[in-house]
């Protein structure tokens, strides 16, 4: 297996480790994953997130070119702005979720997905426009801190005033002697930041913020506990090649007017029609746990669904999950059955994210 540059510290701190997207990764620290979960919600969690890619697109034509290939819209975006968007196929089905980020004028930063990098590394190379450059950084490293001590962690541990910056944007900035991009978002639904290093300067950037008594390591376990209870894609999971951005109820990114991309007849006539199918959040009211590859049932016992991520909530002490069904029970409140090994749990079909997100935007 792959390893990211912060492996030995993963290895120091005891770290329970497993495969993910061909990387060994840490699952939990010695804490575990419940209270893993609750410290990013009440402190700051540091998440190694280096098996993501991280790319560089540079040239006259770049803004056009992601217009193309995503079904967002980047001519006018600011310079040190992100934004989420996702990858299409011809089919308008969804290659990879991810963040793209103008740096310039003619120069953009995106972060993809561990397990589809180095298929959007293909289908990026196979569109590129003439005269435009791709970089993969594949010696940048990537953690995230993450949790309303966030920004005062930085503050502390590197003397950076972080409040001007704004959700969703991205700055460079010097970590004691180390030049790092730093962009305010994440995947908990927390305050928070991701910041990208040169791989031999991980390890020491870590250990620095891990000094902070705030500061706890969090594992990919609880990464996926804290997005699932903010309704995120996990991709391959809830959102793959077969859903479009409509179905995965992530219509907000596909731009209103001139949508010439890369699968737009697919999208264009599922804005005019409705899709058959939505994303949607599921909340059980009974006891039990349910979990990806639960069947989705109506009240008279038929299949109608399938979870596509589910799990126990931390925070609210209920399972949760999201999965697909017909736009007719798509609506909040409605009432469905989970199987769950042969029972069938009473559930709800409800909006999300399922509890409120703390983001910088958030917090206005």
């Amino acid at each position: 297996m792959n390893k990211t540059p912060l492996h030995p510290a993963h290895a120091a701190l005891n770290a329970k480790m497993g495969p993910f997207a061909g990387y060994d990764m840490p699952l939990y620290y010695a804490d575990g994953v419940l209270k893993e979960h609750e410290w990013v919600r009440a402190h700051a969690g540091l998440f190694d997130v280096s098996h993501m890619g991280q790319v560089v697109l540079t040239g006259e034509g770049v803004a056009a070119f992601w217009e193309h290939v995503t079904p967002s819209a980047f001519s006018k975006t600011k310079n040190g702005v992100a934004k989420y968007t996702v990858l299409l196929n011809e089919a308008g089905g969804i290659l990879d979720d991810l963040i793209v980020t103008r740096l310039e004028e003619n120069k953009f930063y995106t972060v993809i997905n561990a397990g589809r990098k180095h298929d959007d590394l293909a289908w990026l190379r196979a569109h590129l426009l003439a005269g435009l450059t791709l970089d993969y950084l594949e010696a940048q490293a990537l953690m995230a801190l993450q949790g309303p001590a966030a920004q005062a962690v930085m503050y502390d541990v590197f003397g950076l005033d972080l409040t001007a910056q704004a959700y969703m944007s991205v700055q460079s900035v010097d970590l004691h002697g180390v030049t790092a991009f730093v962009s305010r978002l994440g995947y908990t639904g927390e305050d928070g930041f991701e910041i990208s290093v040169p791989g031999k300067d991980a390890v020491k950037i870590w250990n620095e913020l891990l000094a902070h008594a705030e500061v706890k390591p969090i594992g990919l376990a609880a990464r996926d506990s804290l997005r699932l209870e903010m309704g995120y894609c996990l991709y391959g999971h809830d959102i793959d090649e077969t859903t479009t951005p409509l179905e995965a109820d992530l219509g907000w990114v596909v731009r209103k007017t001139d949508l010439n991309c890369v699968g737009a007849e697919k999208i264009s006539a599922q804005r005019e029609a409705g899709a058959a199918r939505k994303r949607v959040g599921i909340r059980l009211t009974d006891k039990g746990v349910a979990r990806e590859g639960a069947a989705i049932l109506d009240l008279q016992g038929h299949i109608v669904g399938t979870l596509t991520s589910g799990g126990h909530s931390p925070t609210l002490k209920e399972s949760i999950g999201q999965g697909y069904v017909p736009v007719a029970l798509a609506q909040d409140g409605q009432q469905v059955l989970i199987d769950v090994r042969g029972r069938h749990i009473p559930a709800v079909v409800c909006k999300m994210p399922f509890i409120a997100a703390k983001t910088k935007a958030a917090q206005k």
